[in-house]
């Protein structure tokens, strides 16, 4: 395999969790009836630009199809950054009445909605029928395609260039990062910013993130890549800043390289030293994470089997993506965790895939009691535990397995 960017030969590995099945791709009844198509899971590390992609399996189109079942709107952390997001670009760079806002992966319309209410014109890009349906029922018009530079054109053609382009988690979940990072530079207005947001590879490394690995990310980013990749495409990146979504992310701001005109913060040059000290340039940096993600695996295996020997009941909240990527890599069926909670209707009454253990409604906590509540989104655990604090009143407590084995009173 060659790399996605810049086409040198992979050769280091990063890290192999063996194979399973699209963490999206949730089960019905009857689906559990036939069997599931399994891929490999691995991820390799091009030594020439350092750009951390997946070993390719999977087809885009397969896993972001029509029943895609990933509602950002459910997560009410996620809204209030959503709409923390859309006040401090309006503020930022002025946008008013006569700006337009272009979304690329609208999902459901989280984020353009805060847009549409400050009367901002928005347009969203959104290939998943599902959730593009979600947005339109909010009045916001999408674009049911996958980006790249043909509908980037297209949009330019027919004057819908923008002045803000956001693309929030989406930048890892594309095949061909060159197409589409040259996408935004076609569609931005001479003076347009785009911005970037993605889990950082640093913090997915210190912090023995495994579980954000599968198929639906293609790759994993620093800001040492992704300034090449971008810088390939026509774009310049001018400021950079650190959240703590998503276990720690990076919002990437860049500009047209061909008409900038905004300074380099000294936030870009700080990161780039961050990334530069931890090692991230070097094949040292990598070759320690198969360990890591072993020995999450193993301490949550001994904390199943021991709950299972005490008779204690577990059960788990989140149908989540990366919670998926750690139930298949451990190799844990219901006999185990018989259920897992989750508040998103698209999801309740399906199977995990792999694991095929049901998704339920929260109802099902108050009834079974269990000593022991899973959480799986970890990045979301506070505001999990305040959502489920009443489990304290028959002694439960919550765990989570990333970055490190945590019990934790309710």
């Amino acid at each position: 395999m060659k790399c996605r960017h810049c086409a040198a030969p992979l050769k280091l590995t990063f890290v192999d969790l063996g194979s399973a099945p699209p963490s999206n791709a949730y089960l019905t009844e009857a689906a559990l009836k036939a069997s599931e198509r399994w891929f490999p899971l691995r991820v390799l590390v091009c030594e020439s630009c350092w750009l951390v992609q997946t070993d390719d399996y999977a087809d885009a189109r397969e896993l972001f199809d029509a029943t895609y079942a990933y509602f950002s709107g459910v997560s009410v952390s996620w809204l209030e950054h959503c709409r923390h997001y859309a006040e401090a670009m309006i503020d930022r760079f002025g946008l008013d009445g006569d700006s337009h806002v272009v979304e690329v992966a609208a999902n459901d319309g989280s984020l353009l909605q805060y847009f549409q209410a400050r009367g901002v014109r928005s347009t969203g890009i959104e290939p998943t029928a599902s959730t593009a349906a979600s947005a339109r029922a909010k009045g916001i018009p999408v674009v049911e395609e996958f980006f790249g530079t043909t509908l980037a054109e297209q949009l330019s053609g027919a004057g819908q260039q923008a002045d803000l382009m956001a693309a929030n988690n989406v930048l890892a979940h594309v095949p061909d990062i060159n197409d589409f990072v040259k996408g935004f530079a076609i569609l931005l207005k001479p003076d347009g910013i785009v911005t970037f947001e993605f889990p950082h590879l640093l913090r997915l490394v210190t912090q023995r993130q495994f579980d954000t690995i599968y198929h639906e990310h293609f790759s994993y980013l620093s800001l040492t890549a992704i300034r090449t990749v971008m810088a390939v495409a026509g774009l310049q990146i001018f400021d950079v800043e650190e959240l703590p979504t998503h276990g720690g992310s990076l919002r990437v701001y860049g500009q047209r390289a061909d008409t900038a005109a905004r300074a380099i913060a000294a936030n870009v040059e700080r990161v780039l030293n961050e990334e530069k000290a931890a090692g991230v340039a070097t094949a040292a940096f990598y070759t320690q994470f198969q360990r890591a993600a072993e020995t999450v695996k193993n301490d949550f295996l001994d904390f199943l089997l021991k709950a299972r020997r005490e008779g204690a009941r577990v059960a788990a909240y989140g149908a989540a993506a990366k919670g998926n990527t750690l139930l298949n890599y451990a190799g844990i069926k219901g006999d185990l965790l018989p259920f897992v909670v989750d508040r998103s209707p698209s999801k309740q009454g399906k199977y995990l895939p792999g694991s095929r253990i049901p998704v339920v409604v929260e109802d099902e906590l108050k009834l079974v009691k269990p000593e022991y509540v899973v959480i799986l989104p970890w990045n979301i655990r506070e505001e999990v535990m305040q959502q489920l604090a009443y489990i304290r009143a028959w002694g439960g407590s919550f765990v989570v397995a990333v970055p490190r084995l945590e019990i934790i009173r309710a």
